[in-house]
């Protein structure tokens, strides 16, 4: 699984590695055909060459020291009363002495679930959140692709009568010489590159 705000997979970045190194190609190119910048595409050669093959794998982005990060005991704190009481981060930021979104990255960092997940009565999660750690991957590049259909109503050029004033009537003209209809937009995402395509096809 790729670091969620990475352009690239493992799998893209060994053909980058590929490209340059391999086939000698500029770095400029291969970097326009993968859709990154330059001074990424060096930076993933310059571990290659570096740590092989185990250093286009995703690193921490954690920072080795924290030192504005809440102290141990009031994080244990916050966890406690949350446990115990139940209740939101307003309530909880109140009583120890510290920001709501100080409590809210708190429980965030120590994965506690929402109240509206958990049963009032026992504390215990008891609904399921779309949000997960698990990232869907096909292996290769248009083995399946995810494909949306949006469709729009027709507005004429400049808008409708509303927009521009004056009556239907004064309008009727310019709007039949338009054909009415809908436009139909699809868009097209591949699993593996998740490379995203969209076409608006008249219907």
């Amino acid at each position: 699984m790729a670091h969620r705000n990475a352009r690239l997979t493992v799998r893209g970045r060994v053909l980058l590695v590929e490209r340059v190194l391999g086939k000698g190609r500029p770095v400029a190119h291969v970097a326009r055909e993968l859709g990154v910048s330059r001074q990424c595409a060096h930076r993933w050669i310059r571990r290659y060459r570096t740590e092989g093959i185990t250093g286009l794998h995703d690193r921490s982005s954690r920072p080795w020291r924290s030192p504005r990060r809440t102290p141990a005991e009031i994080e244990t704190q916050v966890l406690q009363l949350r446990q115990e009481q139940r209740r939101g981060p307003d309530w909880i930021g109140a009583k120890v002495g510290i920001p709501p979104r100080t409590v809210s990255a708190i429980l965030a960092r120590h994965q506690m679930p929402h109240l509206a997940d958990c049963d009032p009565l026992t504390g215990e999660p008891i609904r399921a959140t779309r949000q997960t750690a698990q990232r869907y991957e096909r292996s290769q590049p248009g083995e399946l692709v995810h494909m949306d259909v949006k469709k729009l109503g027709r507005i004429p050029d400049g808008g409708g009568w509303r927009a521009s004033g004056g009556t239907v009537a004064q309008h009727a003209s310019r709007i039949n010489k338009m054909p009415i209809g809908y436009d139909y937009v699809h868009s097209l995402i591949d699993d593996h590159s998740r490379f995203a395509y969209s076409e608006n096809l008249v219907g």
